[in-house]
């Protein structure tokens, strides 16, 4: 049901990470491919309006203050107040932190990822988006993390590399 109003319901803000990756062999080289997004929204047949805008397609570990400040600026320049943004999870907190504040209120925000590509048989990109879209419809204005079925403040949480998961501090 991707219609589209002059406002779309949720805006998806497409920044790489291991939900774009694409490997190539069993030694784990690998590429960040085209955002999935599209893709697993038409799959989930979702009910709602929505606009995929790509900022940025990297590996987390390789955002710039400069990547964190285009997806501001994408995000201020759009009329949309519920954006998800697809992002790796190694700096996803980072990101989280500097899209709070001055021109970002009244916007709900929430950014995900997943720790399998969404192209894997097996991933938690699906789940992860799905929960996100939801959070951003539901949630009052601010920026959120949605990860292993759980929205978490980005102030108060952080990944858990050993267990694979995020959790709260």
């Amino acid at each position: 049901m991707n219609e589209k109003p002059s406002t779309p319901d949720i805006l998806f803000v497409t920044c790489g990470g291991t939900i774009d990756k694409i490997y190539f062999d069993a030694k784990g080289e690998y590429a960040v491919g085209p955002p999935q997004v599209a893709g697993l929204l038409e799959e989930a047949n979702v009910a709602f309006c929505y606009e995929i805008v790509p900022v940025v397609r990297k590996d987390s570990l390789e955002m710039t203050a400069e990547d964190r400040e285009a997806i501001r600026a994408v995000i201020a320049g759009q009329d949309c107040q519920r954006v998800v943004v697809t992002h790796g999870t190694d700096t996803m907190i980072q990101t989280a932190l500097a899209l709070k504040g001055e021109g970002m209120e009244g916007r709900t925000i929430v950014l995900t990822g997943s720790m399998q590509p969404a192209r894997f048989r097996v991933s938690d990109a699906e789940f992860n988006l799905g929960a996100a879209a939801m959070a951003a419809q539901v949630l009052p204005p601010g920026v959120y993390v949605a990860m292993n079925g759980r929205v978490f403040d980005p102030e108060r949480s952080r990944k858990n590399v050993a267990a694979n998961r995020f959790e709260d501090l």
